[in-house]
């Protein structure tokens, strides 16, 4: 159990602050990874997840790169923090939070891509003028946001 599961035994599903972290992972020829998730149900998303105790955010996104993806992150720069009113969730069991999600980029990472099953249906590099239409929202509008403060570096 992680620090999340233990919580909702206590607090059930009253809305939550939670902390998380996603990863824009970019390869060589300039296109985005993205998972295809069991949660939203087949959306695209970015790598990532939440926070358990005694992690930094940078942490979290190497951890969550390595679960979901099988890669390795060699290097993290930060795009930005993301919360507010506009970034409350209710999962499909009825658990409520608030996220506060912070997320990076990298061009450097390693390994050979592997879904793990029980959270992902696919991966894919995407050109990010070609990304899918089904995307969660949140995520899209981190790719956005790199795309115009950070691609070119």
């Amino acid at each position: 159990m992680g620090y999340v599961e233990d919580l909702r035994k206590i607090v059930g599903h009253r809305p939550l602050i939670l902390v998380g972290a996603v990863t824009v992972l970019v390869d060589e020829s300039g296109r985005i990874l993205l998972e295809q998730r069991r949660f939203p149900k087949e959306s695209w998303g970015l790598p990532g997840g939440l926070m358990e105790l005694g992690e930094s955010t940078e942490d979290v996104a190497r951890r969550e790169v390595m679960e979901e993806t099988g890669l390795t992150v060699k290097d993290l720069q930060l795009i930005n923090v993301y919360s507010g009113p506009n970034h409350f969730v209710v999962a499909e069991n009825g658990d409520e939070f608030f996220v506060v999600t912070v997320a990076y980029y990298t061009k450097n990472f390693e390994g050979n891509l592997r879904v793990d099953e029980t959270e992902s249906i696919s991966f894919q590099f995407y050109d990010p003028k070609n990304l899918p239409q089904k995307m969660v929202k949140s995520h899209k509008a981190i790719i956005e946001e790199y795309l115009k403060n950070h691609s070119e570096q």
